[in-house]
């Protein structure tokens, strides 16, 4: 059985303990050539925090007795830089500061936690420092002490700082006002975090400091800094980086499914259906404008082979829970001015969400001010993990795009959140359980009808059309643990509006696979009044011509559609067809075909 790492980055422990590790160490030439002081930025949980311990691991002089071991059989054994095993290392992780209290209090934590980084490294290298290193209440003089320290030796140090912005954006989106006012007192004039760094930028002018790798999830706080810290190399978007962290899909294949898969007892036709479920659900990241293929959430792919390795079963959840934080920045971003729009926005595949550019330096004043415009809002969603870069549109525009399944579920789950109040939730649950189970679907229009339409007709929407509807639906029958949902997918030259496969290992339960197209009529289209549609009857609203056409055009359409599945899934599907065709924000009406 392979031993999957979930939730460890611990380099040095997954080499002496026979963990999976899908080799990275062949980029550190390239790493070393990039330049002496760089930042790279990914989503949360990308695997970030491994590639720091892997460099700690590799350039610390006091593990070059060790080399062999841990190094021997990668990529980088065979042929190391000069450079390994040189360096004093210092690492910092920003993501263990306490957040909470005012900016006095954060200033102490981080004070605090310095320090005893400082203290660490101290014991360390003690055989290797001539000198003591002086521990002060000021960690900035903590840290002058240790350079000193260090400058009376033949070795340099490398400095590895893991999620910089972390505590920063966490006091940031604790209170958007009083958050914003903290967060000045950190980063601006001669704030906290500015002084710190202002320190590592002058240390690295002939004071001891070689090397310095900064990882992060945004730019915010760096560009924030100002003059504080502005001499890192960002090499987030550079193509040769763009597997740095996360999987491709061969690797995917050969160095993990396939070993979970046959292991396990699986036929080669699981490995195919291993491969196309997690393709779904966990594929689609792109980091660069160049990149030829695109990349796997390394956590994510950890969590789902590791329960099928263990149990021989998908995990129910394809999120797993240390991901459910993900959900308050989302709930953050859609507070921001135009949040709302681009939540709404990016799950718009006939109209996908495009920029001139993505900005990768802007700060928080950006993201604040109405008059900027969603450009900000939009690349806080690409950095953030739940937008990626897409191709350029017909006008030459950069799309960004939802990567994959378990990106779109977070979207979904805030649309709800925002239009819906919580006290509906129940029942809009078991009316889409109701439908699951038995296909019918007419308590999710009763819902949609009384429930969601006034509310959209009292917001300023930015859809009122066929998309309006698929949303409200979507929201409502979004369900990952049952199905793979697929919005917008290609079927004999056509895109179906949402289809709903039962996923393979819930195929023993009693649910349904689906397949929905979606109408709009407008009520100035057929001359009525909103209270005149309201009092027709579900068969007087079928009748009117233009809805009898548009559900014939629907129905036209499902049925290429339908052959199409049934090609694909052969005896497998158990399928319902339906057309639901909306009338303004009044009526809906819907027939199984």
């Amino acid at each position: 059985m392979l031993k999957f790492p979930y939730g460890l980055s611990n380099f040095y422990t997954l080499m002496k303990e026979r963990y999976v590790y899908i080799d990275r160490s062949g980029y550190l030439p390239i790493l070393e050539d990039a330049g002496r002081q760089l930042l790279f930025l990914r989503p949360r949980r990308f695997g970030k925090s491994l590639l720091l311990s892997m460099l700690e691991n590799y350039y610390d002089v006091a593990k070059a007795n060790e080399f062999q071991d841990l190094f021997g059989n990668l990529a980088i054994g065979k042929q190391p830089t000069e450079w390994h095993n040189q360096y004093f290392v210092l690492t910092w992780d920003f993501s263990v500061v306490n957040p909470l209290g005012r900016a006095q209090d954060i200033q102490q934590a981080l004070h605090r936690y310095l320090n005893a980084r400082i203290e660490d490294f101290a014991a360390r290298y003690e055989s290797l420092l001539p000198q003591d290193i002086r521990i002060t209440p000021d960690a900035i003089t903590s840290f002058q002490s240790l350079l000193t320290a260090i400058e009376r030796t033949p070795h340099k140090l490398y400095l590895l700082i893991d999620e910089y912005d972390n505590f920063a954006n966490e006091v940031l989106m604790g209170s958007l006002a009083q958050g914003k006012h903290r967060y000045e007192e950190l980063l601006y004039g001669e704030g906290t975090l500015k002084t710190v760094f202002k320190a590592i930028k002058s240390a690295a002018t002939g004071r001891g400091l070689d090397r310095v790798f900064i990882t992060g999830v945004t730019p915010i706080v760096l560009h924030d800094m100002t003059s504080g810290y502005n001499v890192a190399k960002h090499i987030s978007l550079e193509p040769e980086f763009q597997r740095l962290c996360g999987f491709d899909e061969t690797e995917l294949v050969e160095e993990l499914i396939r070993p979970v898969a046959w292991g396990g007892g699986f036929s080669e036709e699981h490995v195919t259906e291993i491969q196309a479920f997690m393709r779904t659900v966990y594929n689609g990241y792109c980091f660069s404008y160049k990149a030829s293929s695109l990349v796997y959430n390394p956590t994510l792919v950890m969590y789902f082979l590791d329960a099928v390795q263990r149990s021989c079963e998908y995990p129910r959840a394809i999120l797993d829970s240390n991901l459910g934080m993900d959900q308050r920045k989302m709930a953050f971003v859609s507070q921001l001015p135009y949040g709302e729009q681009v939540v709404q926005a990016a799950v718009d595949e006939e109209q996908p969400l495009s920029l001139e550019a993505l900005s990768d330096g802007f700060g928080v004043n950006d993201l604040l001010e109405p008059e900027k415009n969603m450009t900000f809002t939009a690349s806080l969603l690409y950095f953030l993990g739940v937008l990626t870069l897409g191709l350029r549109n017909a006008m030459g525009k950069l799309v960004l795009r939802v990567p994959n399944l378990a990106a779109r579920k977070l979207y979904f789950e805030r649309i709800q959140r925002m239009i819906l109040p919580e006290a509906d939730l129940y029942e809009a649950s078991q009316a889409t359980e109701r439908f699951f189970r038995s296909g019918d679907l007419q308590p999710v229009c009763d819902f949609v009808e009384q429930r969601y339409f006034p509310v959209l007709s009292n917001r300023d929407y930015r859809w009122s059309n066929e998309l309006t509807l698929k949303t409200a639906f979507l929201t409502l029958l979004f369900h990952d643990t049952f199905y793979m949902m697929d919005s917008e997918p290609e079927l004999e030259r056509g895109y179906a509006d949402l289809v709903m496969i039962v996923r393979s290992d819930m195929r023993q339960y009693q649910l349904l696979d689906m397949l929905l197209e979606f109408k709009y009529v407008s009520l100035a289209d057929v001359k009525l009044s909103g209270k005149q549609a309201g009092e027709m009857t579900a068969d007087e609203v079928k009748m009117l011509p233009l809805v009898s056409q548009k559900l014939a055009e629907a129905a036209e359409n499902l049925q290429r559609y339908r052959m199409a599945l049934e090609t694909t899934y052969s005896e497998k599907l158990r399928l319902h067809v339906y057309v639901v065709l909306a009338l303004g924000f009044e009526r809906i009406v819907w027939e199984e075909k």
